[in-house]
């Protein structure tokens, strides 16, 4: 098979559902490792699996078996721009210019922001915490900040171009945002009607169906990565 893609826990790692999602959504094959996390310590089984192939020992990772000695590609957006490339025609980027720098813009303010809602609602698939959501929205204003700018972007992507997706049809752009779906499950972060159809059709998607579907399989608490929950 042309690639592998390392990704770590389907239950948590953000990170690693982006390119999976959009490998398993545009039928592009790829053998999966899936890496556990049992600790982020240098001396970690996990680390010392990942250093072996990444040299920053973080998943996700592409490798490209058809590359002479198989060209390695780490970074979620640095992967996602390496498929399209490999795959122009399956519209991975809107094929307009404009809505393609668009798309570009809000997959880059994902990579690069929301930082307060990723440190305090990290992806947890299994659970359900819509308590712990309430505390946080009430404690932690730059959550709501992060919310309201993810709400008034994509209503006004998905009145711009129609829906069903950010950018009408499926792209890098909701493989971006699908782990962000999943946090808004997860803690019952309050959205419009709008937004909450768009993200039950993210989690209805195929590719995104059978990551929930897997990750609710593993059954594997790790309690560095559940900083609500003392077990399940």
């Amino acid at each position: 098979m042309r690639f592998s893609l390392f990704i770590g826990n389907k239950n948590y790692s953000s990170w690693s559902m982006r390119p999976w999602v959009l490998m398993r959504q545009a039928g592009i094959a790829f053998e999966e490792k899936r890496v556990r996390f049992d600790s982020f310590e240098a001396d970690s089984a996990f680390k010392r699996t990942v250093l072996a192939v990444n040299p920053t020992g973080k998943v996700p990772v592409l490798v490209d078996h058809e590359v002479s000695g198989g060209w390695v590609i780490w970074d979620t957006l640095a992967i996602c721009e390496y498929l399209a490339e490999c795959f122009p025609n399956q519209g991975l980027w809107p094929e307009d210019a404009a809505a393609r720098a668009r798309a570009r813009s809000v997959v880059a303010e994902m990579h690069s922001g929301f930082g307060a809602l990723r440190s305090h609602c990290p992806m947890n698939i299994e659970a359900a915490l819509p308590e712990v959501g309430a505390l946080i929205l009430r404690d932690q204003p730059a959550v709501q900040a992060d919310l309201d700018r993810l709400v008034a972007m994509w209503s006004e992507l998905l009145d711009r171009h129609g829906g069903p997706m950010l950018f009408g049809e499926f792209g890098i752009a909701d493989a971006f945002y699908a782990p962000v779906c999943m946090r808004l499950n997860t803690y019952g972060l309050p959205v419009p009607d709008e937004v909450a159809v768009y993200i039950d059709r993210v989690c209805a998607l195929p590719g995104v169906a059978a990551w929930i579907t897997d990750a609710l399989a593993e059954q594997d608490f790790l309690a560095f990565e559940e900083p609500y929950r003392l077990s399940r």
